[in-house]
């Protein structure tokens, strides 16, 4: 009978995991306590560190030193870290709970990840399948890390009903009730889970300093993107039930049609937080072949009161941009793409020049930051409100300062420009690549030479690129000629700075949070202007502005790498010269 045993004790002892067997050779725990423990492990189904932490047999504190150092890993205190900023899109969160470990950040090609069980090898493998990079392990406390995953998958219910409370709220709804279908129609879209999880997705997109969420329904799945510092990011994959019912509440507090869903609507709602901070929010709707897609840009007002300096223009780009506005007449342009931060720019222009005794009105689609003591008009060509309407009725409204949304057509730039010569400052926007195309392309618009002479003042062209995290950024060992074809100078590769590498951490995202500006600012020169007078190329002007002093995108975009602020791949992707 005892030889009969024998195996069978031989057999559970080679079934111990690997966790078992490292604490059983560190002296941590007895073998036939570790058999008893994983054996009821077995019985109950649960994890064998669920069963050997709440059984007391060793503290999840010493679980994990012991760990460390039998596995040479480093061990994190989780309690140090901001669940909030974890990066969110660089493992399937199911696959996260399942395993019970925690992405921390990504190094190169691997991933940085908290574990209680270092000895997991089918969770290695597991995520080196879904993820396609490495994995260097972490070692937290079990407990610690439990508290962290579920803090990660708490409902949207749960989570919106313990950091709101009473500090959340819309503004009224005024949405327009009339007949039973309108009014059924809104009794669904009450639906508490519904309400609870758009309020969650809008909180988080404002703490997580997202310009844009997408609600984006397809076929078989529904999801949601963030786009943080210029990238889209998946951040939840809500069931597809769902769909109706979340673009009808956005509707509603949106003040649109909710009966609608054959036409592209826009709307805009507001969302108090706090006492003293409400946010705005631009929603667009439109059809798709399996619903409504929706798209709320987030316009936080206070980002027009953080001040020129927080922009990221340089000493001298600064003094050129302030002395133009603060001329009493002439056009100051502000181009560059869709998303390279305009409209920041230009309201951080007006906030600096809106006093008492100044008369500020502008024409925008649609007006995106609230700004008090300007006069704001919010363009609507089927109406007949269009920018040209609105500038002619700005010149009746004896205005100091006018800001134009966008020059689109000829009679909007000619009514501009002789605003502009006629004792008024005129801030605009145009969509060119640079500074000095900008002019060309006026000219193109059907413009005469002389009006462009004579009215604009200076050209801001800028971009915005993402900004290294100052906490784990590493040094980037970059060849000396990829540096030369880059764009720097022999005698700018000096040995006096050195260029940085995203890394990741907790504090960021792959190594970048937030974002910083690159800007061309381009003053109208008395050569510049006699360029332009006798119909010059974008190409004479360019090489006028560089002999004046004028940084092109990439040599600005250089500077911020010599400054450590970025990369530069991030300064090469995004002037893309």
């Amino acid at each position: 009978m005892a030889a009969a045993e024998l195996p069978v004790k031989e057999n559970t002892q080679i079934a111990l995991p690997g966790l078992a067997r490292a604490l059983v050779s560190a002296g941590k725990l007895p073998a036939k306590t570790a058999e008893d423990i994983y054996q009821k492990s077995l019985n109950g189904r649960t994890s064998f560190i669920a069963e050997l932490t709440g059984s007391g047999a060793v503290s999840a504190a010493d679980l994990a030193h012991t760990l460390s150092s039998a596995f040479g890993a480093p061990l994190l205190d989780l309690d140090a870290i901001d669940h909030q900023r974890l990066p969110k899109d660089l493992l399937d969160p199911k696959l996260c709970h399942a395993y019970r470990i925690v992405v921390l950040s990504k190094r190169n090609n691997r991933l940085i990840v908290a574990t209680a069980d270092p000895s997991d090898q089918q969770a290695v493998e597991k995520i080196k399948f879904a993820s396609q990079m490495g994995v260097d392990w972490v070692i937290a406390e079990y407990d610690k890390l439990s508290r962290m995953i579920e803090a990660a998958a708490v409902s949207a219910a749960e989570t919106i009903n313990s950091i709101v409370g009473a500090e959340f709220e819309f503004d009224d709804v005024t949405a327009d009730t009339s007949g039973d279908a309108n009014e059924q129609a809104i009794a669904e879209v009450e639906d508490a889970p519904v309400v609870r999880f758009l309020h969650k997705m809008l909180l988080d997109g404002v703490s997580m300093r997202a310009s844009d969420i997408h609600f984006e329904p397809y076929e078989h799945n529904y999801r949601v993107r963030f786009r943080i510092d210029g990238e889209l990011r998946e951040i939840a994959s809500p069931p597809t039930l769902i769909k109706d019912k979340l673009a009808s509440r956005i509707k509603v507090i949106s003040r649109l049609d909710i009966s609608e869903k054959r036409v592209p609507q826009d709307g805009r709602m507001k969302l108090k937080i706090g006492p003293d901070r409400v946010i705005d929010f631009r929603v667009s709707t439109l059809p798709t072949l399996f619903g409504e897609k929706i798209v709320i840009r987030i316009l936080d007002p206070s980002s027009a009161r953080l001040g020129i300096d927080a922009l990221g223009y340089d000493a001298d780009e600064k003094e050129r941009l302030l002395h133009a506005i603060g001329r009493p007449y002439g056009m100051v342009l502000v181009t560059g793409p869709t998303g390279s931060g305009k409209t920041v720019s230009l309201y951080t222009c007006l906030n600096l020049l809106n006093q008492p005794g100044v008369n500020i009105a502008t024409a925008e689609d649609p007006s995106e930051i609230n700004l008090p003591g300007v006069n704001q008009v919010n363009v609507n060509e089927r109406a007949g409100l269009t920018f040209a309407t609105a500038l002619r009725a700005f010149l009746r409204q004896d205005p100091d300062i006018i800001m134009v949304g966008e020059i689109r057509d000829l009679e909007t730039a000619d009514i501009s420009i002789k605003a502009a010569q006629t004792g008024h400052l005129v801030l605009s926007t145009l969509h060119t690549n640079d500074a000095p195309t900008t002019l060309t392309r006026m000219r193109n618009m059907g413009i005469a030479p002389f009006n462009i002479a004579s009215s604009v003042i200076l050209i801001t062209a800028q971009r915005l690129a993402r900004r290294l995290c100052h906490m784990c950024r590493a040094p980037a060992d970059v060849p000396r000629q990829a540096l030369l074809d880059a764009g720097f100078r022999e005698e700018q590769l000096d040995g006096t700075w050195k260029p940085y590498r995203p890394v990741g951490c907790a504090a960021c995202s792959n190594g970048y949070k937030g974002r910083v500006g690159i800007y061309q600012v381009m003053p109208i020169s008395d050569a510049i202007q006699t360029i332009i007078l006798r119909d010059g190329s974008a190409q004479d002007i360019a090489r006028q502005s560089e002999a004046e002093g004028v940084r092109s995108l990439r040599q600005s975009g250089l500077r911020k790498v010599m400054q450590g602020l970025t990369s530069l791949e991030e300064v090469v992707a995004v002037t893309n010269e």
